[in-house]
Formats: C-alpha cells, sequence, structure tokens
C-alpha cells in the first residue's frame, strides 16, 4: 500500500470513527440528557458519569438498560433504536470515565436467601423500598431530601434484573459507589457470604415481582353529554368542583387571549380548579404531573348537544412511567368522573 492510500486510509477510519461519537452524542442529548444531564451528573436520572458506575456497569449492563429501562419506573426502554445506535450511545456515557469497566460473568451467586432477606430488611429497605420497589420520587432536587443525590434504584424490576448480573449486584454491594448513599458493606462489617446471601435475596425477586399498575386505557378523553344547556352545565361543574374540595381558580374561554376580546368563541368554555394538598403528593412524586395541572374541565356546545369533556389522567400517566405516580392518576381519574357524572346529570 502507498503512503498517500495509507493516509487516506487512516482518514477514513478517523472521520467514521468521529462520526460515530458526534452520533452518539447527538443521540444522548436527545434521548437521555433530560433525565441524566447533560454531563452525566443525573438529575431525575442518576449520574452516569460517577466513575464508581462506570467501572462497575458493564457495557452489556448499559445496553440492556437502555434496551429494557425500568418498567414501572421513570426510565422508558428504547426499542426502536437500532443496535448500532445504542452502541453509538454507549461509547459517549463512557467518555466521561477513563479506564475499563469491570466484566462478567452470567454465573449465579448461591447464597441464603432466608438470611439474605434478614440483611436486606436491616441493611437496603430503607433506601431501596421493603420489596425492592425503589426510592420516592424522581430525584430532581425539590422532590428528594437535598442530601441525596440520587434516588435509590428499585431492584425489584424486570428491567433491572434483566440487566443486571448477579456479579455486578455482588460488586456494587462490596465496594459502594463514591459520591452515593451507597456505601461498602465490607466497610460495614459484612462479610463475602453475607453479601452473597443479599445478592441471592435480591435475586429472588424475579419469582416474586411486584405488580406492574400500568395499563393504557383506550380513551385519551373522558367525555360525557350534558342533560343541560352550555351555561347551566358550567354553573353544574363549578358547583361540582367545589363540592369535592377543589379551589376554583378561573372560569374562561377557550380561546381567550388568543383573538381579539369579544370575539371569542362562547360556545366553548374551561373551567381551572386545584386541591393543592394533591398537587404537592403528586409534585413530589415526579414534578411532570405539572404537565397536566391545574386541573380543567371544558364544556363545549356542538350540534345543538353539550358535551363536558377533560383528558383522562390514566392515560397520561402511561407517558410517565412511575407506578407511584399511576396511583395518584388513578385518584385523579375518579374525581373527573365524579365531577363530569355529576355537572352532565
Amino acid at each position: 500500500m502507498s503512503l498517500t492510500r495509507f493516509i487516506l486510509s487512516l482518514f477514513l477510519l478517523l472521520t467514521a470513527s468521529l462520526a460515530q461519537a458526534a452520533d452518539g452524542q447527538r443521540l444522548y442529548e436527545q434521548n437521555c440528557a433530560a433525565c441524566h444531564g447533560l454531563d452525566g451528573n443525573g438529575g431525575v436520572g442518576v449520574p452516569l458519569a460517577l466513575p464508581d458506575f462506570q467501572y462497575s456497569a458493564s457495557d452489556d449492563f448499559l445496553r440492556k438498560m437502555i434496551r429494557h429501562g425500568r418498567p414501572g419506573r421513570v426510565m422508558p426502554a428504547f426499542k426502536r433504536f437500532s443496535d448500532e445506535e445504542v452502541d453509538a450511545i454507549v461509547r459517549y456515557i463512557r467518555h466521561w470515565a477513563p479506564g475499563k469497566p469491570f466484566k462478567y460473568s452470567s454465573k449465579r451467586i448461591r447464597g441464603d436467601v432466608k438470611h439474605g432477606k434478614q440483611l436486606y430488611a436491616q441493611r437496603c429497605a430503607s433506601c431501596h423500598g421493603a420489596n425492592g420497589e425503589g426510592g420516592k420520587g424522581t430525584g430532581v432536587t425539590f422532590s428528594r431530601p437535598r442530601n441525596l443525590p440520587i434516588i435509590p434504584p428499585a431492584l425489584n424490576n424486570k428491567g433491572f434484573l434483566d440487566a443486571a448480573p448477579d456479579e455486578m449486584i455482588k460488586a456494587t454491594l462490596m465496594n459502594g459507589r463514591e459520591g452515593t448513599p451507597m456505601v461498602s458493606f465490607l466497610k460495614q462489617g459484612l462479610k463475602e457470604k453475607d453479601i452473597n446471601d443479599i445478592v441471592a435475596y435480591v435475586r429472588s425477586f424475579e419469582k416474586h415481582p411486584l405488580p406492574l399498575t400500568l395499563k393504557v386505557p383506550e380513551e385519551r378523553l373522558i367525555i360525557m353529554e350534558s342533560m343541560q344547556p352550555l351555561k347551566e352545565t358550567v354553573e353544574a361543574i363549578k358547583r361540582a368542583v367545589v363540592g369535592k374540595n377543589y379551589r376554583l381558580i378561573r372560569v374562561q374561554y377557550i380561546n381567550q387571549g388568543l383573538v381579539e376580546k369579544g370575539r371569542e368563541n362562547k360556545k366553548q368554555v374551561i373551567v381551572y380548579f386545584c386541591n393543592f394538598s394533591f398537587l404537592n403528593r403528586a409534585l413530589a412524586v415526579d414534578p411532570r404531573v405539572g404537565l397536566f395541572l391545574p386541573c380543567r374541565v371544558t364544556a363545549y356546545e356542538k350540534d345543538g348537544k353539550v358535551f363536558v369533556t377533560s383528558t383522562n389522567p390514566l392515560y397520561m400517566s402511561t407517558i410517565f412511567n412511575n407506578n407511584e405516580l399511576h396511583r395518584l392518576c388513578q385518584e385523579m381519574y375518579q374525581e373527573y368522573m365524579d365531577i363530569i357524572e355529576e355537572a352532565t346529570l
């Protein structure tokens, strides 16, 4: 090969490598940075740039984490990505920490599950939940104690259990993760056999998974026909809202402020209301719930008929992939149903 061809080949290889890295950066920034931070220092999601995380997480773990997500938690599954795109994201994540991560075998670690359950209750449950359901909230600053840099992940979760081999779980327990509340259990006085027992218990979650409550409803909207004219229907909505212990915020035409005053569509009225106790509970679990708060119900007239409608909180919940929030959305769904039924009778 001539020197010119060699230099050209080297240039093409370098160009391809840089293109792959840039592609991984673009994919990360578009799909991951909102939760894990533009610089990988975390936020809603765990900090991926932490050296202890980087060295304890294998490439295979990262690939599976992207593919499977965390069902019922905030992390979605990115099934639409090609293998090449997933690999590009993994390469980009790796650039934050030099060095090579651990390599794990797929062999299972044997331990005393009963003893591991006792140790888990004593050492792990306060952070990861009594049944491995994970810490509450999403991890953003105002929804967690400020001394916690991350929210403890869910261990009784199919996405985690499918991605994390026993040896990785053991290494994390033995070494801890500097920069997080996760301490080394060896330094806390446990023996390797004790740690094996905890690993065996965590793996036993596969036989006793937590039920997933997330089911996608068919209806994106709740809609009912009113038996009264529009004006009376709006008044009935206001009475129903107050009767359910909500504070009435305002009543306006849908296109108010979007058109010249006096030219609003008076056949489309929206009623805003809020229960601040419920609002605080929901925001503490997942601040993204603010996207569809305060609560609102719309009344409109079409073809001589009057309808009352609202978004379906259960449908919105599936977007957030958060079991804890889903329970609140179920509560909100029933509240909407009660208000709309009362207003339309």
